[in-house]
């Protein structure tokens, strides 16, 4: 076994692995501090999420993709670390998170959306004051009084995020419209989505502690609905109705 450490959304992670493609994927959040917790994979983790992979296939109707060992491993340790993550108010959450003057969007939307072309968007129409935080798959720490988001190193097949935080200030649901359009929309119509995209834990317990985090998520962001048909302008739209 290969063990280091990584600090993630504030807490250190002592990682054990059967490969160093784990270790080389994390690099840039290592860390001598002690751990808060640690997790270690085994062949049965590789070997379930190939499995996953093959129902997730047959469910959508396409080829099952044909990854590595070690690349399924990188996915089993994200696994193991999302399932604890809740015991520290900590979710993960799929989307893509861009910070602006110190505030955080997140773009979440269906698979194939474009949430990444849309927060590329972003950066065109904006400069040097968007900064990528997380493409992917970003941590979401909820406190009373604010949802911060986190970096990690699991951010997308382009790598595009940065090892910093950021509070979140709105969660935008994408949608393709030819016209672009943004409306704020409360928690009830945004709830559905942000079931189907929060990291879901296999245990009971800690998945009754996701559901109160996204319930009280959404005391302290705002939730919008954007039409976009992927233009500049789109961007434009979605910064100026959600900046504040």
């Amino acid at each position: 076994m290969i063990t280091k450490k990584y600090k993630m959304a504030e807490k250190v992670i002592e990682v054990s692995s059967l490969y160093e493609k784990v270790h080389n994927y994390c690099k840039g959040y290592e860390t001598d501090e002690a751990a808060d917790f640690s997790v270690s994979t085994s062949q049965a983790d590789i070997d379930f999420e190939a499995q996953r992979e093959l129902i997730c296939a047959e469910r959508e109707g396409r080829p099952p993709l044909d990854s590595s060992p070690d690349y399924r491993e990188e996915l089993a340790v994200y696994r193991k670390i999302a399932e604890k993550m809740p015991d520290f108010d900590t979710i993960l959450f799929h989307g893509s998170v861009i910070a602006v003057d110190g505030q955080g969007f997140l773009f979440t939307a269906k698979s194939g959306t474009g949430k990444s072309t849309h927060t590329r968007l972003w950066r065109e129409y904006l400069g040097n004051k968007a900064v990528m935080v997380n493409d992917d798959k970003p941590l979401l720490r909820v406190t009373e009084n604010e949802v911060i988001a986190y970096g990690t190193p699991y951010n997308g097949k382009h790598r595009l995020g940065s090892n910093m935080s950021v509070k979140l200030k709105a969660v935008c649901i994408l949608t393709r419209g030819e016209k672009n359009n943004i409306v704020r929309i409360d928690k009830a119509d945004a709830y559905a989505m942000l079931l189907q995209q929060v990291y879901r834990p296999q245990s009971p317990l800690q998945m009754a502690k996701t559901l109160r985090l996204i319930d009280e998520m959404s005391k302290n962001v705002e939730f919008y609905r954007l039409a976009c048909n992927m233009d500049t302008e789109a961007a434009e739209v979605a910064y100026n109705g959600m900046k504040g």
